[in-house]
């Protein structure tokens, strides 16, 4: 056939409708190649930040602490065990004051694109990492905003009088007063160690920042990539200390609908999801591909009250309201029975709970009499702050107000619902902008302790801090401290029981639910474990050819 310009056009246009063709029916890879090494998790919100010394959201902790960070010692994944980590083994002397770790040799930190480590792991790094939080003349101290709100709140600050070096592989934390909790405390995320060489070069070149923004860690994961509100992507750290990870790269695909982190469980877009509803649970388990893992969640949703604002400052109208809220009711349509009544502040199966404690009941009328009493006979206007995120103890906070709204309505008191973006909500209720609000815990260390001191000491109780009721009661204070400071776990509990009963007479705040811990994923996914403090863990974790 003769080749002619025609000819040549028209072979043209079908080249050009093939290609077009191509690109239009071509599939696009859901995930990258090697999809057996890549696993993609559908979490629930962005994380605050990549430094666990400055936040407290499990959100954040999942992103940060647990993928790219170690601590000295450490709890089993699903378990509340403390085990070895950072540090091989420690001894406490006698006056309970100065323990001492051996730590571990061999350990690597993260190679990036920034930073390539020319030594390991060594006591440089855990004297470093304490001391930012410790020490106000440290040239990190006021880095990213320095608010170390866990090692404030918990009264560490005045706890430890001093990290010490012995040599390269030894350090001491020296005490001012004995401390029940404290290797429990080092176990937490705020604990986790940095580099200190990093932290050298970085302060060199004037970008101290970069340190919580382009993170450096021991942990089994390093960051490659972040995009707020849309992923985070990780690859296995190649000399992590316990052996480099079979899941070679690691996404958070940022998915704040729960509907569509299910839907994307389903069709396999995602290998595992955050924080199903109760509502799914049972499509869940009709579906031949996934599982759903459960178990008691040692958690606390509750509502605080502003106490140093009126008219929360009453305990006639805190009381009232206590009174005002049909909590059976809020577990029924907010949890779908998937959570128990909360009369006390820290769950059943924690050690000491106070089981004497009556809570009190749903009683509209006699709320209206208390009002009545503390001078507001025909109500008042508030506020109610509704968390705009899911967490394991509270799975929609604004159906959750809607309900306290509809009930303070009855007692003629107008409630308005307030939210903000996750870490604008958190930020403004740490430094008290709220009159109430609707918020939670998941324990770091299956401690009392760590419920009371964080969430009710007065250390907590100035801004910014985790005591959201901004509630400071000597009394209670005084409970909380002396069971700190004495090893007798009977005395303890005795302690704690005492500090449970005058919280529920002061009622500083109403607990409503703890709520039943789920995770849901796909079943290729092996390894993976439900971890009892909210968070999760892809150390171990691997999918199935």
């Amino acid at each position: 056939m003769e080749f002619t310009s025609k000819n040549f056009f028209i072979v043209l246009l079908a080249a050009f409708v093939l290609i077009a063709a191509y690109f239009m029916f071509k599939k696009e890879p859901s995930q990258p190649e090697g999809t057996k090494k890549t696993l993609v998790y559908c979490s629930e919100g962005s994380p605050e930040g990549f430094n666990p010394q400055l936040f407290t959201t499990g959100t954040t902790f999942s992103a940060s602490s647990n993928a790219l960070y170690n601590r000295l010692l450490e709890f089993e994944i699903g378990t509340t065990q403390l085990a070895p980590a950072l540090a091989e083994s420690y001894v406490v002397d006698q006056s309970g004051l100065v323990y001492t770790f051996k730590l571990r040799h061999g350990v690597k930190f993260h190679t990036t694109d920034t930073f390539t480590p020319t030594r390991d792991f060594n006591a440089d790094d855990v004297v470093f990492s304490f001391n930012r939080q410790r020490l106000s003349d440290h040239p990190y101290a006021k880095v990213s905003g320095g608010t170390y709100q866990y090692f404030n709140d918990m009264g560490l600050k005045s706890l430890i009088k001093d990290v010490v070096k012995i040599d390269d592989y030894t350090v001491q934390f020296i005490l001012t007063r004995p401390e029940s909790p404290f290797l429990a405390d080092l176990g937490m995320d705020f604990a986790s160690i940095f580099s200190e060489e990093y932290g050298t070069q970085l302060l060199a070149k004037g970008t101290p920042e970069q340190m919580d923004l382009q993170p450096v860690g021991t942990g089994p994961f390093q960051l490659v990539s972040y995009q707020k509100d849309a992923f985070i992507r990780y690859k296995a750290h190649s000399l992590y200390w316990k052996g480099k990870e079979k899941i070679e790269h690691l996404i958070f695909s940022i998915t704040v609908d729960p509907a569509v982190r299910f839907a994307k469980l389903r069709t396999g877009e995602c290998h595992v999801m955050a924080y199903p509803l109760p509502s799914q649970l049972e499509a869940m388990h009709a579906d031949p591909n996934l599982e759903v893992q459960e178990q008691p969640g040692l958690n606390i949703a509750y509502w605080a009250f502003h106490t140093q604002k009126k008219p929360f400052d009453n305990l006639l109208v805190r009381k009232a309201l206590n009174l005002a809220v049909n909590k059976q009711a809020i577990i029924e349509a907010v949890y779908n029975q998937h959570a128990t009544a909360a009369k006390n502040f820290i769950p059943p199966n924690i050690w000491s709970y106070n089981d004497e404690v009556v809570d009190y009941e749903y009683n509209p009328e006699k709320a209206k009499e208390l009002l009545k009493q503390a001078g507001y006979p025909n109500g008042f206007e508030m506020n109610i702050w509704a968390m705009p995120v899911q967490r394991p103890y509270n799975p929609n906070a604004r159906k959750m107000a809607e309900l306290i709204q509809q009930d303070l309505k009855t007692i003629g008191v107008k409630a308005e619902i307030v939210t903000y973006e996750w870490g604008t909500y958190v930020s403004k209720i740490q430094n008290g902008e709220h009159e109430t609000v609707l918020i939670g815990w998941v324990t770091d260390n299956g401690d009392p302790d760590n419920f009371f001191s964080p969430l009710l000491s007065c250390a907590a109780a100035v801004p910014p801090g985790s005591n959201y009721a901004f509630w400071c009661h000597k009394d209670f204070d005084a409970l909380i401290q002396k069971a700190r400071q004495t090893s007798d776990l009977g005395e303890r509990t005795k302690l704690y029981k005492e500090a449970q009963l005058l919280m529920k007479e002061e009622v500083p705040l109403m607990t409503i639910a703890h709520g039943t811990l789920y995770q849901a994923k796909r079943k290729e996914v092996e390894g993976l474990k439900l971890h009892p403090f909210g968070t999760i863990y892809f150390s171990g974790v691997s999918l199935a050819e």
